[in-house]
């Protein structure tokens, strides 16, 4: 597999969980073992479009048990004799192994992925103008060790944010955020603004009016809730992103007496 990796460091390790819910594409080569006519193969692909059911494959890290995941786009590319090339664009966690398995037994020959190359997980896609090779890493490496030129490093280096940039957004008051910083839920009084696509249950960046990311959570209400609530819990943290102590403590804490 090649592809789109996105790497994180120090503190921004923090962040990987929300690469979980993010999605994927991919650019497949499929290896049928048997003839096809390239109408039937299109029209198959077509059909795993939307939820589908999967159970990982023995090489996997995860337990083999059934499991829902979605299939946003599968386009069909072209077709060089058993070798389909084709785009999906899936859900974070879809084996695309098991998919072509799937596929070839719909197909009724029989299939295997034989290349694969990974060309967008979340907000990072291989056409960006911010995305480096290895050997990118290593030559700025080496010339910000010679010159200890900070510009060097930012070169391949992002800001954690860029990790952020597809999940729903709440922008707090910074009178919130080092209460947030020591693992206070986040309440309603405390909200700024709001993205209009957040659900129940859902995943949430924290972010302070400057775009700081402050922690990820977990949204107790939907958006419409939110905007219309002016007190109670509206997000539980799940990891906090910022060191205590970057913004003045404005809350009060109870003492002994």
């Amino acid at each position: 597999m090649t592809g789109v990796l996105p790497i994180t460091l120090e503190d921004s390790t923090k962040v990987v969980q929300a690469f979980l819910y993010s999605g994927k594409e991919y650019i497949c080569v499929m290896k049928l073992h048997g003839d096809v006519d390239e109408s039937h193969i299109r029209s198959v692909l077509s059909e795993f479009e939307g939820e589908i059911y999967q159970r990982p494959p023995l090489r996997s890290s995860v337990k083999r048990q059934i499991r829902t995941r979605r299939i946003y786009y599968i386009n069909y590319l072209e077709i060089d004799g058993r070798n389909v090339l084709f785009r999906v664009g899936c859900e974070g966690g879809t084996y695309i192994r098991k998919l072509c398995f799937d596929i070839g037994e719909v197909l009724g020959v029989g299939a295997h992925m034989q290349e694969l190359r990974r060309t967008r997980a979340g907000s990072f896609n291989e056409n960006s103008q911010t995305h480096v090779t290895l050997h990118d890493v290593a030559y700025y490496f080496n010339e910000w060790q010679e010159k200890q030129d900070p510009k060097l490093l930012h070169a391949f280096i992002q800001p954690m944010e860029n990790a952020l940039v597809l999940i729903p957004k709440l922008v707090v008051r910074d009178s919130a955020v080092d209460a947030l910083c020591h693992g206070a839920n986040l309440t309603a009084p405390g909200i700024l603004s709001v993205e209009s696509c957040i659900e129940k249950g859902s995943l949430v960046a924290i972010f302070t009016l400057k775009g700081e990311a402050i922690a990820l959570g977990k949204a107790t209400l939907p958006t419409e809730e939110i905007l219309n609530t002016n007190r109670g819990t509206v997000a539980t943290l799940e990891r906090v992103l910022m060191s205590r102590g970057t913004y003045p403590k404005i809350w009060k804490s109870g003492t002994k007496q």
